[in-house]
């Protein structure tokens, strides 16, 4: 089973870049995946402990929002081993 995790999307590389900064400085996370999806629109990835993914994505969400548009943010505590596959 996986950690805990968080996701953040961006319209906007830089945004995401930002997002991904703030979001690993925040707390004890690790970066997971950063897939550029396209049309401008960037996913960033983290894993970690529950507390520590939901205050990094809250970070890199309020880091991202000031440069960019935020698409969606999501955090999953408990995903299934299958989820896992997919990044």
């Amino acid at each position: 089973m996986l950690q805990a995790m968080g996701i953040v999307e961006v319209k906007s590389l830089v945004g995401a870049i930002e997002a991904a900064d703030a979001m690993l400085k925040a707390a004890n996370v690790n970066l997971a995946d950063f897939q550029i999806v396209g049309s401008g629109i960037v996913c960033v990835t983290v894993t970690g402990d529950v507390g520590a993914v939901i205050a990094s994505v809250e970070s890199g969400k309020e880091h991202a929002q000031k440069i960019a548009e935020i698409i969606s943010v999501n955090v999953i505590p408990r995903p299934h081993d299958e989820v896992g596959k997919i990044i």
